[in-house]
């Protein structure tokens, strides 16, 4: 605080005295030139001030964070929902940690698209909520925020230790998590063996088949699983990574929904067909929504898809786009 002050105040004294400089020379300087001068000074001074009510209040919000936590210890619930507020890599932690502090949180939305965290800025946020070990339904959004494969990998590490967990949605849209970083998410995630309904939002992430078996192997581990939603629209799976994920998706045996986005994937009728064979082993599957791109899949494949549909299978929705 007293950072900004001192910033103020040394600016407010450095007006004060060119405007007395100015008044000492008005009898040698025309009037003219005297307003213009003195408009200009005004102008950047109104600049001056409005940046330092910007960065106000980003102090403010940054140290709200920080102490919050001393006054709500007994926190059970909470949602804040803050985009595009240039949170920064500075403070995406100072928010974990505080929310880290409110040790009976069981329920959190948190809504930080567009705040460009970074891979410190998320790796941070994941290690102050591994400390909120009661929680059990996480909303976590963290769309455009140039996250690659570090702050992934730190992410899920945090999120690891929330073995209480049951309900998840995570949202990491438009980052670049790539291969490395889906599967150092996963490698965190896969302790949450309690989770039984899984919304992942990974589009835009230059994920390849490498990724792709590595979502895969990390969602085979929960079994007990009923809802699961996969976003993959536009990466880079192929053909042997959707095949992979189709089987390692038909571990889940007690799956009774279930939603995937495989949209400009390049998978082929390798990777439709793959999908299509591991999906039969899913024998409680009641609803499921399938997204494929049409010109992947040749009418034989749409077939072989549509055979998926069993006694259980009561709501089948195949999309082609």
């Amino acid at each position: 605080m007293e950072v900004y002050l001192i910033y103020y105040h040394y600016y407010q004294y450095f007006f004060i005295f060119n405007f007395q400089f100015i008044y000492n020379i008005r009898n040698t300087l025309q009037q003219s030139f005297i307003y213009s001068f003195i408009f200009i000074y005004q102008n950047i001074f109104f600049i001056i001030l409005i940046q330092f009510f910007i960065k106000f209040i980003l102090y403010i919000n940054y140290q709200f964070y920080q102490i919050f936590s001393s006054f709500f210890p007994q926190l059970i619930k909470y949602q804040y929902l803050n985009s595009s507020n240039k949170i920064g890599l500075i403070g995406a932690p100072n928010i974990g940690s505080g929310l880290g502090k409110c040790i009976n949180l069981s329920n959190l939305i948190l809504i930080l698209n567009c705040n460009n965290i970074g891979d410190e800025g998320s790796s941070g946020l994941g290690s102050g909520l591994g400390k909120c070990t009661n929680l059990s339904n996480l909303t976590l959004n963290l769309q455009n925020n140039n996250i690659g494969a570090i702050g992934a990998l730190g992410l899920g590490s945090g999120l690891g230790k929330c073995t209480n967990l049951s309900n998840l949605i995570l949202n990491l849209d438009h980052n670049n998590i790539g291969d490395e970083g889906v599967s150092g998410l996963f490698s965190g995630l896969r302790q949450c063996i309690n989770l039984s309904n899984i919304e992942l939002y990974f589009c835009n992430n230059n994920i390849g088949e490498i990724g792709a078996l590595g979502i895969g192997s990390g969602l085979g581990k929960y079994t007990n699983l009923s809802n699961l939603t996969l976003n993959l629209y536009n990466n880079n799976i192929g053909g042997i990574g959707a095949s992979g994920l189709g089987y390692n998706i038909g571990k889940c045996t007690n799956l009774s929904e279930l939603k995937l986005n495989v949209l400009k994937n390049n998978i082929g009728e390798i990777g439709s067909s793959g999908i299509g064979s591991g999906l039969v082993n899913c024998i409680n599957l009641q609803n499921l929504t399938l997204f494929f791109y049409c010109k992947e899949i040749n009418i034989n494949q749409q077939f072989k898809v549509k055979c998926l549909k069993s006694k259980r299978l009561v709501v089948l929705n195949i999309n082609y786009w």
